[in-house]
């Protein structure tokens, strides 16, 4: 064999080799992505049924029923509601009326089977960078936004 036929060779290889290693690189990443939905768009039908994804909304107050380790709450847009059913420890920023991210899968039109729950802070809070941006007055030497409390207004609580 030639020289230039063992460059071409090494050249064929290398290519068929990289673009191999890329479809494995791109097939791990779709099969890592998750999209979020929120609940309007789950009882649309946007969601698909039995694929990985996530619903974001605020807990129902009076919706959360603990049984053990089990839980089931309902979680609103304030528009419609989608009911999650989850099985493990609960974040501790988890309450009623507060923001939660579940993750898991869509079992029904309007039941959500959460493998992950993540309870969301506080949703005045606000980048030190955007609270600047924004020139808010409220914004904290330490970072961040913060509502002002009541003694800040000048108002008793």
């Amino acid at each position: 064999m030639k020289l230039r036929h063992k460059r071409l060779a090494i050249v064929v290889t290398s290519v068929v080799g990289l673009t191999v290693a890329g479809l494995f690189v791109l097939n791990a990443f779709r099969s890592n992505l998750v999209f979020f939905y929120s609940p309007t768009e789950v009882l649309e039908g946007k969601a698909p049924v039995d694929q990985r994804l996530r619903i974001g909304g605020l807990v129902v107050k009076g919706s959360v029923k603990k049984d053990g380790t089990k839980v089931q709450f309902v979680v609103t847009d304030l528009t419609s509601k989608v009911t999650v059913r989850y099985q493990g420890i609960l974040p501790d920023l988890f309450r009623e009326g507060q923001g939660v991210v579940a993750q898991g899968r869509l079992v029904a039109g309007d039941e959500f089977l959460a493998d992950e729950v993540l309870a969301k802070h506080d949703e005045n809070y606000m980048p030190p960078e955007v609270a600047a941006t924004l020139g808010h007055p409220a914004q904290k030497p330490g970072g961040g936004y913060y509502p002002p409390s009541a003694s800040e207004l000048g108002q008793k609580k």
